[in-house]
Parts: C-alpha cells; sequence; structure tokens
C-alpha cells in the first residue's frame, strides 16, 4: 500500500481533527507513513505535503476547523489537473488516499480511484446531506450552536414580544434547521423538502399571538423556497401581521467551536474504520454510520443516493409547536 495521504476538501467541519488523528495513529499502529496535504486538492496539486507523526496530531481532537486546511481547486476538476494529481502522489510513495469531506470531496476521490489511486472517503459536513449515513461529522455540533443561539434569541424575543427569523445552514438540506428547529421549540420550521405557504406562517403567527404568547422563533434553512429569503419573511410578516419582526443569519458562526463529544466519538470510528479498509485492499469505499454502526459501501453508490427527508419528524414538530 505505500504510504497513505489525507486531505480535507470543502468546507470545514468540526470534528475534522478528531478524524485526522484517528487516520493517524491507526496509520501509524499499523507500520504505515502517512502524509497530511495542506489545503485540499488545491494543495494536492501544488505539493503542500507534509509527513505526519503521533506529535503532529496531539491535542487537536477537542479543536473545531481542520489543521489541514481547505479550499476549492478549478484545476482538480479537469483530466489533465487529476492526471497531474495521480503523477505526484507516486513521486512521494502514496499510494491510497484518505478524504475527508462532503459529496464533492468524494466526486474527486471517485475519480482519482479510476485512475489507479486507493480511495477511502470521510463524510465530514455540518450539512448532514449524505443520503447513506444517519449522520455525517460536525452536523452534532453545528446542531447544538444554533440550539444554543436560538436559546439566547428567544431570551430577547419574549423580552420584547418580537418575531425572530433564524437562519440557519444546510445547502439543500432541511436537517440542520429540522432538529435545531425541534430541540430549540421553535413555532415555525421552513425547510427545502416541505412546501409552506407565506399566509400559513402568517396564520400561525395570529393563532399564537391570540392565545397570549406575543413572541415566536421562526428556523428558515437557507436553501428553502423564500424568493429573498429571510429578509423577504421579514417584509411579508410586518404587512401582513404587523408583527416587531427581527432577523439573525447564523451564517458561519455553525461551522466553527470545539467539536461535540458525539462528533468526537464518530469521527474517531470513522478515521479507523477508513485506514483499515485501506489494509484490507478496498478501494472506492466510503465509511459512515447506520443505526449506529459503522458502515462501509461503495462510493458510486453512496454518491448517487437520493437523501430522505423525515417527514415524521417534521410533522411532530408542527404538533408540538401549535
Amino acid at each position: 500500500m505505500k504510504a497513505i495521504g489525507i486531505l480535507t476538501s470543502g468546507g470545514d467541519a468540526p470534528g475534522m481533527n478528531a478524524a485526522i488523528r484517528a487516520v493517524v495513529r491507526t496509520a501509524i499502529y499499523y507500520g504505515y507513513k502517512v502524509y497530511g496535504i495542506e489545503k485540499g486538492y488545491k494543495g494536492l496539486l501544488d505539493e503542500e505535503f507534509v509527513e505526519m507523526d503521533l506529535s503532529s496530531v496531539g491535542d487537536i481532537i477537542q479543536r473545531g476547523g481542520t489543521v489541514l486546511k481547505s479550499s476549492r481547486c478549478d484545476e482538480f476538476k479537469t483530466p489533465e489537473g487529476r492526471e497531474k494529481a495521480v503523477e505526484i502522489l507516486e513521486n512521494y510513495g502514496i499510494g491510497s488516499l484518505i478524504v475527508i469531506g462532503g459529496d464533492g470531496s468524494f466526486t474527486g476521490a471517485k475519480m482519482l480511484s479510476n485512475l489507479g489511486v486507493a480511495t477511502i472517503g470521510i463524510p465530514g459536513t455540518i450539512d448532514n446531506d449524505l443520503a447513506y449515513t444517519d449522520y455525517t461529522i460536525g452536523f452534532d455540533t453545528a446542531m447544538n450552536t444554533v440550539i444554543d443561539a436560538i436559546s439566547k434569541i428567544r431570551d430577547t424575543s419574549s423580552s420584547h414580544d418580537r418575531v425572530n427569523i433564524v437562519e440557519v445552514m444546510g445547502r439543500n438540506c432541511g436537517d440542520l434547521a429540522l432538529y435545531s428547529g425541534l430541540a430549540g421549540g421553535a413555532e415555525t420550521i421552513i425547510v427545502p423538502e416541505m412546501e409552506i405557504r407565506t399566509d400559513e406562517i402568517v396564520n400561525k403567527l395570529k393563532t399564537t399571538q391570540k392565545r397570549g404568547k406575543k413572541h415566536s422563533i421562526i428556523v428558515l434553512a437557507e436553501g428553502a423556497d423564500i424568493d429573498g429569503g429571510a429578509l423577504a419573511l421579514k417584509k411579508i410578516l410586518t404587512e401582513e401581521d404587523h408583527a416587531d419582526v427581527r432577523v439573525t443569519v447564523l451564517g458561519h458562526v455553525q461551522r466553527g467551536g470545539s467539536p461535540s463529544s458525539f462528533d468526537r466519538i464518530l469521527a474517531s470510528r470513522l478515521g479507523n474504520k477508513a485506514v483499515e479498509l485501506l489494509i484490507a485492499g478496498k478501494s472506492a469505499r466510503v465509511v459512515g454510520m447506520k443505526d449506529n454502526k459503522i458502515i462501509d459501501m461503495d462510493i458510486e453508490e453512496a454518491l448517487s443516493m437520493e437523501k430522505e427527508f423525515d417527514v415524521d419528524i417534521y410533522e411532530m414538530a408542527k404538533v408540538l409547536s401549535i
């Protein structure tokens, strides 16, 4: 197998460092050399390699972000760029590569595997938008960050009898909005997967106000079908309900912070499993969690799966928010 390379690609997620630590220490335990590749696929093409030892990953399990850094790379998207990447890996004696990231990162890993590089993907994204795994690294931490923000916003919302719209990340996946909204007691949750009319939102606010509750929290997923996003929704609610409406866009604060214990343990298990798969001669696989068990599957199959939104949880959240 020669040496193992590891990189993080795409958006950073809390727990990536725990996964890097698990990969490096597992590989060294079994006698393999490990190269960290900084700045993702761009760093691969720019040959930003650093040999990693046990000390390289000391005291990083609790750190957010990624010590290997991340960036986008248009050159890698070309056939010439990928061929150059394979040549560089061969020059360094790296026969296998572990990629931590989301669907775009996994697509790059799949393409490298087609060119003869043994690759394993580890899911690292706060969006939780990969269908083959119940959880991605970083989702739990981001969800808790959102819940903390909702709790703080509710304090000031109730003090001023305001409606607060909290916009959260997630791209086209509503998991972050759904679960943080449920746990945060949001009165309305708006996600890309479920259609909701603005008049429904207005009527719910009026119903809530009639029973004496003057403040409300609306959690809005960034990919929801609301033209103009949170600010446009604020305008509609202000005009239709005459409410005092404020908007909070949480943005990249959701990506930061020390990973939760769940994300640290998940990342450690997935990193360990990824190395074991490479040692067993596997390639073009991704690791994940299903029913609390660590699983692996073909990377192409994983990328082709469609994410199923949990409608039952969504409907339950609507019932509990009456």
